[in-house]
């Protein structure tokens, strides 16, 4: 379940087949398809106490595991903070210049704060709970901002999230969609590439050679690198549902839930904030 990155660096697909089974009972040692005890490097990082070099791990603590109401109660305070930081940007910041700015530097904070988590080898609530509010803030103006010209956008753009979210979770439990280790890593060089794509279109557009943002612009291209970006987001909460799954099943610790909950909430953010996009582009082709 931990991870460097909550994005790109997903933890819970065993070496040998690239897929773990969600519905097995925890095992010690070498179990097959457990990937906290089948390691490459032979001991389980949820097993308590010493391990000798060479010994079998152990299994994982019966006590202070995640669990899903962990992740259903994290997930709710880290996106009710995101909710809050948007109402009250949206309610306190009228459309302006000056809203504007405050709205980017927020990103910046935002980013930075996910930036640092990342990388840290334990959540942090404090850092979680800070890129929640920041992100909220940046998401409040850039939705009044939507709405000030496409009225409605913001709502039909949850009620968007909200369908790409329940729909991808019901693909999922219904097992259509395996996440293996080789569809993480198509996913993972599509995505990457796709950012890539994107930030090369940036410098293009911010330099004059690309018009009306280029790729991302408000016509029939801007819709299809959207919906593109979109079926992105919902690949990347495929990943977060299997590693939520991993993590409950092979004894993750209760704070890896803060993970979690910081996995899903940059990804629905993601989601969103593409949706908004899309849904102004084709309130323009009405």
């Amino acid at each position: 379940m931990r991870s460097s990155n909550p994005v790109f660096s997903r933890r819970g697909f065993s070496r040998d087949n690239g897929y773990a089974g969600f519905n097995t009972a925890p095992q010690a040692g070498y179990a097959q398809g457990n990937p906290y005890a089948q390691n490459p490097y032979a001991q389980n990082p949820y097993a308590q106490g010493d391990v000798q070099y060479g010994a079998p791990p152990q299994a994982p603590a019966t006590t202070d595991r995640m669990t899903m109401d962990d992740v259903v109660v994290r997930s709710a305070i880290t996106l009710g903070t995101v909710a809050v930081g948007a109402v009250l940007a949206w309610a306190l910041l009228p459309v302006s210049g000056t809203s504007y700015g405050l709205a980017i530097g927020a990103a910046l904070i935002a980013f930075a704060l996910a930036m640092v988590q990342s990388f840290k080898r334990s959540p942090s609530p404090a850092l979680i709970l800070g890129y929640a509010a920041f992100e909220g803030v940046f998401l409040g103006v850039l939705s009044e901002m939507y709405n000030s010209r496409w009225s409605g956008a913001p709502f039909q753009a949850v009620l968007g999230t909200m369908a790409v979210s329940g729909a991808t979770l019901l693909i999922y439990k219904a097992g259509w969609i395996r996440v293996t280790a080789r569809y993480a890593r198509i996913g993972l060089a599509i995505a990457i590439a796709f950012m890539v794509v994107m930030a090369v279109n940036l410098l293009l557009v911010a330099f004059g050679v690309a018009e009306d943002g280029g790729l991302r612009s408000f016509g029939p291209l801007g819709a299809v690198v959207g919906i593109i970006a979109i079926v992105l987001g919902a690949f990347f909460l495929t990943l977060d549902f299997k590693q939520i799954e991993d993590g409950i099943a092979y004894g993750a610790p209760r704070k890896e839930s803060w993970l979690a909950a910081f996995g899903l909430t940059m990804t629905l953010v993601w989601i969103y904030v593409e949706m908004l996009r899309l849904v102004a582009i084709f309130s323009n082709n009405d």
